[in-house]
């Protein structure tokens, strides 16, 4: 929530946005030129300005983007669940679906009742109010990255923004209306080419942090519940992206590495006066949680059909 503030008051600071009025790039309160001006006024050689581009342009984007994809090449999808403005918007509007009616989706065909609350109908107008407000605050905001903000909300307290900043600020409420009514969950999944390339590259790299689940141990997942989650699962009604927390890696590239699931298995692990069965691994350790998979969904495969199911391994699909 303090990056989605972050998020807001960004351009408002002039701290990251572009002017189109003016063409120019603002960071940190401050002008960020790439030198092409003084070029054309002869202020700077052709040499001179070549090298302002690579030093402020090509070379800064570089270091941005390699760093963004070593952190998700080490940790996966951790913008995702930890810094994403858009996320934060998903979680709190999951919880006021499911405060309404116990799903955390339109779509979902069953609910996922909790024992902490019971799903009541006056949560249905917040949450669609809370649709459409954010809607709104989303597309106001991006279009304040390239517009002065001060201009676009002066014009629209006025009721004098131009046709263009109109036409965008409907459509866009439209859009992002509908996202955070109807799609949250598939926007973050698939329709988000951040997370996306953040969950290629951490697929591809073996070691990269895992959440590892000691199969060991499966039996102790009959007893797993908590306050909110008495039925069992606790760890799975805990996931915002709606993932079986003890799945193999990969099933489980949309995850977010919020770390949902594993406090709520601490919690219910805890209560039973047990190790959780939840835990980060990375490195080595992922490399050999990953081995540990592969190797029980091939002995899972070699059982024979007629011995009894309930005397094979659990593999991860079979925890109960």
């Amino acid at each position: 929530m303090g990056f989605f503030a972050l998020f807001l008051v960004a351009p408002i600071l002039d701290w990251l946005r572009f002017d189109l009025n003016q063409t120019q790039l603002w960071f940190l309160g401050q002008r960020w030129s790439l030198g092409i001006d003084d070029f054309l006024a002869g202020r700077l050689s052709a040499n001179e300005a070549a090298l302002s581009i690579l030093l402020r342009a090509f070379l800064p984007a570089i270091l941005l983007i390699a760093t963004f994809l070593g952190v998700a090449w080490r940790y996966g999808r951790l913008y995702c669940g930890w810094l994403c403005p858009h996320f934060s918007i998903v979680e709190t509007l999951n919880q006021t679906l499911h405060r309404a009616s116990a799903k955390y989706s339109l779509w979902d065909r069953k609910r996922t009742p909790r024992a902490d609350r019971a799903p009541q109908r006056r949560w249905w107008p917040l949450f669609f109010l809370g649709c459409v407000a954010f809607g709104f605050l989303w597309s106001i905001t991006l279009l304040s990255y390239l517009l002065p903000p001060a201009e676009l909300w002066s014009r629209l307290f006025s009721g004098s923004s131009t046709p263009n900043q109109a036409r965008f600020l409907a459509i866009g409420t439209a859009v992002f209306t509908l996202e955070f009514a109807l799609a949250r969950h598939l926007f973050c999944r698939f329709g988000c080419a951040v997370g996306l390339f953040q969950s290629l590259v951490w697929m591809a790299n073996p070691k990269g942090m895992v959440v590892a689940f000691q199969r060991s141990k499966a039996r102790d997942c009959r007893s797993c519940s908590t306050t909110a989650f008495p039925d069992g699962a606790a760890c799975d009604g805990g996931c915002p992206m709606r993932l079986n927390a003890r799945n193999i890696k990969r099933m489980m590239f949309s995850c977010v590495q919020c770390g949902q699931c594993l406090s709520t298995c601490e919690t219910s692990q805890t209560a039973h006066q047990r190790e959780p069965l939840l835990t980060w691994q990375i490195g080595a350790d992922a490399v050999a949680e990953t081995l540990r998979q592969r190797r029980a969904e091939l002995d899972a495969d070699r059982q024979p059909p007629s011995q009894p199911r309930s005397h094979r391994p659990p593999t991860t699909t079979e925890v109960p």
